[in-house]
C-alpha cells in the first residue's frame, strides 16, 4: 500500500483517508478523459479489440509525446496478472503495426502515422497496488513498463505514484572501423570528444535526480522522463548541446545565450524552456533548472 499521507490544513490538521475506486471503469474513465495531463500520453482508443483470433480488448491505446505506442491497462486493486495481461497485448501490438498505424492515421493524420517510434513501445499498468513479483518482472522484461499506483483522496483529489519504471533494453550500438584522418579531421574529432564528454555528464546529471527516471532516444533527441518527459537532450553540429525542459519559462531566470523561452517555436523534443550548454560551467548553472523541471514531470 502507498505510504503517502495527505492532510487537510484548512482547520487544524485532518488526515484525508486514501481509498480505492468503487469499480475499475471509474479509474479507466478518469484517466482516459485526462490522459495527456495525467500520463503524458495522447488518448487514441478505449476497449480496442484485438480481433476474433486473439480474442481480447486493450483497455486504452495511446501514443506518448515521443511518438511511442502506449498500452494502458487498469485494475481496481491488486491483480497478479496485470503485467502479463499487458505484455500479452504488447506482443499483439508489435505484430500488428499496420492496425496501429491505421488508428494513428485516422486520429492524427498521415504524418503522425509515419513517425511512430516502434523501438520503444510502452506498457503502463494503473492499479490499486502491485506485488513484489510485478516489480521484479518490470526489471527483467525487455519492453518499457511503468507500474502506477493510484489513490483517491476524498471526493476531489486523486494521486498517481510510479512504483516501478523500466525503459526497456535497447539494441547494442553498432561499432565501425577506426580511421586515420588529417589534422583537421583529428581536431574535429577532438572537439567532438569534448562534446561527447559533456553529453555524458548531462546524461548523468539528468538521470541522477531520481530512481524513477528512464530515457528513450529517437533520431533527433533523447528524452528523460518520469511519467512524462521532463527534459530532452538535442545534440547540435556546432560545439553545443540544447536541453529542452518542462519548467515554466515565466518562472525561471532567462539568461541571454543560456536560457530562453521557446514557447510556440518549433524544435526537436518537448518543453518550452531551452538551455544552451557549451561547457561544464553551463552544466553547473543548469542544475537548478533541471530540478525544477523534474519536480513538474
Amino acid at each position: 500500500m502507498s505510504g503517502l499521507k495527505l492532510f487537510n490544513t484548512k482547520s487544524g490538521v485532518t488526515e484525508v483517508a486514501p481509498r480505492l475506486a468503487e469499480a475499475e471503469p471509474d479509474v479507466q474513465d478518469l484517466v482516459e478523459a485526462h490522459m495527456e495531463t495525467m500520463l503524458g500520453v495522447r488518448f487514441l482508443a478505449s476497449e480496442y479489440s484485438t480481433g476474433p483470433v486473439h480474442g481480447g480488448r486493450i483497455d486504452s491505446l495511446g501514443i506518448d509525446e515521443n511518438g511511442a505506442p502506449v498500452i494502458v491497462e487498469y485494475k481496481r486493486g491488486i491483480d497478479a496478472g496485470v503485467v502479463n495481461q499487458g505484455l500479452f497485448y504488447m506482443a499483439w501490438l508489435v505484430d500488428h503495426r499496420d492496425a496501429f498505424r491505421r488508428l494513428i492515421r485516422d486520429r492524427l493524420g498521415v504524418h503522425a502515422a509515419a513517425r511512430v517510434l516502434w523501438s520503444a513501445p510502452r506498457l503502463i499498468c494503473v492499479a490499486g497496488d502491485f506485488t513484489r513479483y510485478d516489480i521484479h518482472a518490470v526489471r527483467e522484461h525487455r519492453h518499457a513498463i511503468d507500474l502506477v499506483r493510484y489513490r483517491y483522496f476524498g471526493s476531489e483529489h486523486v494521486g498517481l505514484e510510479t512504483v516501478a519504471s523500466f525503459a526497456g533494453r535497447p539494441a547494442a550500438p553498432k561499432t565501425g572501423r577506426r580511421t586515420r584522418g588529417t589534422a583537421k579531421t583529428q581536431r574535429t574529432a577532438t572537439a567532438a570528444g569534448v562534446m561527447t564528454e559533456l553529453a555524458t555528464a548531462v546524461d548523468e546529471a539528468l538521470l541522477g535526480l531520481g530512481e524513477d527516471l528512464t530515457k528513450v532516444s529517437n533520431q533527433t533527441y533523447t528524452a528523460y522522463r518520469r511519467m512524462q518527459n521532463y527534459a530532452c537532450l538535442v545534440p547540435q553540429k556546432k560545439a553545443k548541446l540544447l536541453v529542452y525542459l518542462k519548467a515554466d519559462p515565466a518562472k525561471v531566470d532567462l539568461v541571454p545565450g543560456f536560457a530562453r523561452d521557446v514557447t510556440g517555436l518549433g524544435h526537436h523534443g518537448t518543453g518550452d524552456l531551452e538551455l544552451t550548454l557549451q561547457s561544464e560551467r553551463d552544466l553547473e548553472r543548469a542544475a537548478d533548472y533541471f530540478r525544477q523541471s523534474y519536480a513538474l514531470a
